[in-house]
């Protein structure tokens, strides 16, 4: 009950904050993608569709190594159908990316690939992390011929060489930052959303910008600690939508202002865990991990 009171309080100071009456007004309930989904962490665009991979367990264990995961496609009507299978290859997936016909899937300590012209057909590739500790790799995000893998536990970002798809690289240690989780990058810049492993978040817990790949300097963009997860640029490129788990939101940071300003939505069960999202074609796409559910809202 105190929880519901409070989640009541922050949405009506909200409502004040940027002006809607909410005396009266309907709202309408978000979208919800949930056929097939089963503790989805991670959404990526692909094929004019999306993504989304779950783990597929009883119990929400994002280190687990039961051989249960899965990754599902959602067509642009929300019908889903099994995109790679549950046959043992994967047990957590979380961040995904595509080139070249390939499907790079992070998942406990490793990456996995898939040839997507050959799933079921072929086995996957298995990039496994240099150090024994790195065991919550989280996401990926590419630049040029460099892929960029975030390992969240043990606070490293690693580069792969994706000169060849077919044949990636070795990881190699690019930068040490603590507990980094979602990753972004555009015109050579990288956003990273920070999350602490332990669920304690601390002010190193933010969200920060690297201007120079060559040279890494993080900076920090906000001064709030949170438990941000993942991260996606606006569609007008101005703007970055990320996820938090404490308080569970998402939030707009306006990269001019550096305000960090969260999104309303209406919705009869609240976001618990909101991971690894996608904007797209005016949409965000909001997993929910421990409820099993994509949110579909529209950009704001």
């Amino acid at each position: 009950m105190k929880k519901k009171m409070i989640q009541v309080l922050c949405l009506a100071a909200l409502c004040a904050t940027v002006g809607v009456a909410c005396s009266g007004e309907t709202k309408t309930e978000p979208l919800v993608w949930n056929d097939g989904v089963r503790f989805c962490e991670s959404t990526y665009p692909y094929d004019g569709g999306l993504l989304v991979a779950n783990f597929g367990t009883e119990e929400l264990n994002p280190l687990n190594n039961e051989g249960k995961g899965y990754i599902l496609f959602f067509d642009a009507q929300g019908e889903s159908r099994v995109m790679i299978p549950a046959d043992g290859a994967l047990s957590a997936p979380k961040g995904m990316y595509v080139r070249d016909g390939r499907l790079f899937v992070c998942d406990v300590h490793r990456i996995v690939v898939y040839d997507l012209k050959a799933v079921g057909t072929a086995e996957p590739q298995v990039i496994t992390m240099p150090a024994e500790e790195d065991l919550f790799v989280n996401d990926l995000a590419a630049s040029g011929n460099t892929l960029y893998v975030s390992v969240t536990n043990s606070g490293r970002i690693y580069r792969i060489d994706l000169t060849d798809p077919a044949q990636p690289g070795v990881p190699e240690l690019w930068l040490s930052i603590a507990g980094p989780n979602g990753l972004v990058v555009r015109d050579g810049v990288m956003y990273v959303a920070s999350y602490s492993p332990d669920g304690v978040p601390t002010g190193e817990h933010v969200i920060y910008r690297i201007a120079d790949l060559e040279a890494p300097q993080p900076e920090a963009l906000i001064s709030t600690p949170g438990q941000y997860d993942g991260i996606a640029f606006s569609k007008d490129g101005e703007s970055l939508y990320v996820t938090n788990w404490a308080p569970a939101e998402i939030a707009r940071l306006d990269l001019r202002s550096g305000v960090l300003t969260p999104v309303p939505m209406s919705l009869t069960e609240p976001l618990v865990g909101p991971a690894d999202i996608t904007v797209h074609e005016g949409k965000i796409y909001i997993p929910d991990m421990p409820n099993s559910r994509v949110v579909v809202i529209d950009e704001q």
